[in-house]
């Protein structure tokens, strides 16, 4: 299934969504509080942020299928504030593609973007990020983060990344990793007796941890942790 959304967030107003690739758990589908969950395989976001308005986003891609995932955000308000984050679980053959382009078009806003994730067997991912900041959009903070796991060399990973700024005054950042599961930390679990297998399990869910703080403490996030450290034990 694919969809295409234009959201405008108001004055002072909020959004929260969670976008998981269509072929994700079927536990994932229950109430969601203040979020709305959408399923689709391909998804497609241009969101208009104005005054004060605020966004968080979170996208979950599960293995099984090809999936993308598009977000083009205009933080177009001063005090505007986006908050984007994703997973991505590739232990097959699957294609992952993410793209985010981020615009700040006007002055005191910030954005933070974080995507984490775990390639293995002949899957590809690929992320393109891209933060804009406008001429006239003064005193902006913007960070942008992608690392992820390469567990098979014939997975591969591809990372994009980028900053286009016109303004001085600002504070922005952008980091990407691509590497290996821990050799040290694995063996100082073993060392303990914690089986191979289960160490590497440990060493994955830690890595994706982080992810997940976009969420408040609560029956939702914990839902989703579950349904992540199920997939990351049965499928790699």
């Amino acid at each position: 299934m694919n969809a295409n959304e234009t959201l405008t967030v108001g004055q002072g107003q909020s959004c929260r969504i969670i976008v998981v690739s269509s072929d994700g758990p079927e536990t994932l589908a229950g109430p969601g509080g203040e979020w709305r969950i959408v399923f689709c395989r391909d998804f497609s976001m241009h969101l208009v942020l104005e005054r004060d308005a605020s966004a968080e986003i979170l996208a979950l891609m599960f293995p099984g299928a090809d999936s993308s995932m598009d977000f083009n955000v205009e933080l177009d308000g001063p005090g505007a504030d986006c908050r984007l984050s994703g997973i991505y679980l590739c232990p097959g053959s699957e294609k992952a593609r993410v793209n985010v382009l981020m615009s700040h078009k006007s002055g005191h806003c910030s954005s933070g973007q974080k995507f984490k994730g775990i390639v293995s067997g002949t899957a590809r991912a690929a992320f393109t990020g891209k933060i804009v900041v406008a001429r006239d959009a003064q005193k902006t903070e913007s960070f942008q983060e992608n690392h992820s796991l390469l567990l098979s060399d014939r997975a591969k990973v591809d990372t994009m990344p980028q900053l286009e700024i016109y303004a001085d005054d600002v504070k922005c950042s952008h980091g990407a990793t691509v590497g290996k599961l821990n050799a040290e930390e694995q063996f100082y679990m073993r060392s303990r007796g914690i089986p191979e297998k289960d160490a590497m399990v440990l060493q994955m869910l830690s890595f994706l941890s982080s992810v997940l703080e976009i969420l408040p403490e609560g029956e939702l996030r914990e839902r989703i942790a579950m349904q992540i450290e199920d997939t990351v034990r049965k499928a790699f």
